[in-house]
């Protein structure tokens, strides 16, 4: 697929305690609110965990990311959806025969609350 400046790529995800289980192994970040569920039984979503999401786009896409900027705005909880929209603000050839990237993105939960903002620029190769 190739992109264009413009493109709008939406997609979702819900995370499980699984999912927060295995971050917490692969990562470390064992903080007492990702192992201990809430009085509802949910568990905190990390936040980097949260911020694979975007990174999905560019990692379809190859990009050797160069820069990233989350800003995390609320907390993410297990069996939350998260809906991801990505918007392509560059991609261009350049002389060295990489594509310049970059692209915003914006992450609601299923409530329609901003969870994540940010942007992340590389290269195509």
């Amino acid at each position: 697929m190739s992109l264009q400046v413009g493109d709008i790529i939406t997609f979702e995800r819900t995370f499980t305690v699984r999912d927060v289980e295995l971050f917490t192994e692969i990562s470390g970040d064992e903080g007492i609110h990702h192992v201990t569920p809430d009085e509802q039984g949910r568990l905190v979503i990390q936040g980097l965990l949260t911020a694979t999401l975007p990174t999905k786009i560019a990692g379809e896409h190859n990009v050797l990311a160069r820069s990233t900027r989350f800003e995390f705005f609320r907390p993410v909880f297990t069996d939350d959806t998260i809906i991801c929209e990505v918007k392509i603000e560059q991609y261009e050839r350049q002389e060295n025969n990489r594509t310049a990237f970059m692209a915003s993105f914006v992450c609601e939960n299923q409530h329609e609350k901003v969870v994540l903002k940010g942007d992340v620029s590389g290269v195509i190769l």
